[in-house]
């Protein structure tokens, strides 16, 4: 009977063996002729359970700061303090370059910032005013007829400077002028609210606006 038992057993796992080879074989046939079969039901019953969950919003703090006040507007431009200077100091100063030529004006200009910066001048601001045009014009011998006869283009800029010595200025002053190039007009003066409002562009209308409001 054990050996009986012993056949028959081993013919059922022949089998069974038999079977999974032929099922293994027709999988991987299958899998060759279309590979994605077997892995798209795969992926399918698969399931991320957190891809089903809200995730916007994760990392966002902006909502939770308390509301910020809007910056205000300034409706003007405020002029800054004039420095009066001391009896051992000078105030703020203008360094006022002007020619014709705006290269030589404008690499003058880049040239005394430079040189205040390696030395112990504090350059406040440096800035280019508006060009100003003038027409030359000819007259005639009996001063009958007028012909334009050209344009003089002239520009300016201003090095406004603070913090210079009454023992520095003299050599600062020595070196910039033995420096300037021809063509180009330099002053020095002390900078005062004229001189902030110059840069101001001025509205007639909005002057008078503004008395009706007021």
């Amino acid at each position: 009977m054990s050996a009986a038992l012993g056949k028959v057993l081993s013919l059922g796992k022949e089998s069974v063996l038999k079977q999974g080879c032929g099922i293994f074989s027709l999988a991987f046939k299958s899998s060759r002729r279309n590979p994605i079969c077997p892995l798209g039901s795969l992926q399918k019953n698969f399931q991320r359970h957190y891809r089903s969950k809200p995730t916007h919003g994760i990392g966002r703090y902006r909502h939770l700061l308390p509301p910020e006040a809007p910056p205000k507007r300034k409706n003007h431009v405020e002029m800054k303090e004039i420095d009066p200077g001391t009896e051992h100091q000078y105030g703020t100063l203008n360094i006022v370059m002007t020619g014709y030529d705006v290269c030589l004006v404008e690499h003058y200009a880049q040239y005394v910032h430079r040189l205040c910066n390696k030395l112990p001048v504090k350059v406040v601001e440096s800035y280019a005013m508006p060009t100003k045009t003038v027409e030359l014009v000819l007259a005639g011998e009996h001063g009958s007829k007028v012909r334009v006869d050209g344009h003089l283009t002239s520009h300016q800029r201003v090095v406004q400077i603070n913090q210079l010595t009454a023992t520095f200025s003299p050599i600062f002053l020595e070196i910039i002028q033995n420096n300037l190039p021809e063509g180009v007009h330099l002053l020095v003066k002390e900078h005062t609210e004229e001189d902030f409002r110059i840069r101001l562009k001025v509205r007639t209308e909005l002057d008078v606006l503004r008395a009706k409001l007021q």
